[in-house]
């Protein structure tokens, strides 16, 4: 068994998560969000994340407008929606029970059949 393509998916599951978390503190160019996870060492190329977003907008999650900049051509900035809110409450409870389940398993005492 390979221990890297399980942190792959694990990495998938709670990828969304991240960005919905993100999004919840104020609207967020595509860099500002790569660099945040990055920041959380969390590395996310363009590549995974333009796909993911727009999953995201086409389920009524996020919304985006468009911004001029100094720098080159409008920027799309993202934005969570209500719709997006209220998934993000649903993702932070099953974070929680998992958290919980996990600590549980982790911290419960050996038993002893199964002692060594």
């Amino acid at each position: 068994m390979n221990a890297d393509n399980i942190k792959s998916q694990m990495r998938k599951g709670y990828l969304e998560y991240c960005i919905l978390l993100i999004l919840r503190k104020k609207s967020a160019y595509t860099s500002d969000i790569i660099a945040e996870l990055k920041d959380a060492k969390l590395i996310v190329v363009e590549g995974t994340l333009y796909p993911l977003l727009t999953r995201l907008k086409n389920s009524e999650l996020l919304d985006y407008r468009w911004e001029e900049s100094t720098q080159g051509p409008p920027r799309k900035y993202y934005e969570m929606t209500e719709k997006g809110a209220e998934f993000l409450t649903e993702l932070e409870s099953a974070w929680e029970e998992i958290n919980d389940v996990v600590s549980k398993i982790k911290t419960s005492p050996q038993s002893p059949e199964n002692a060594a």
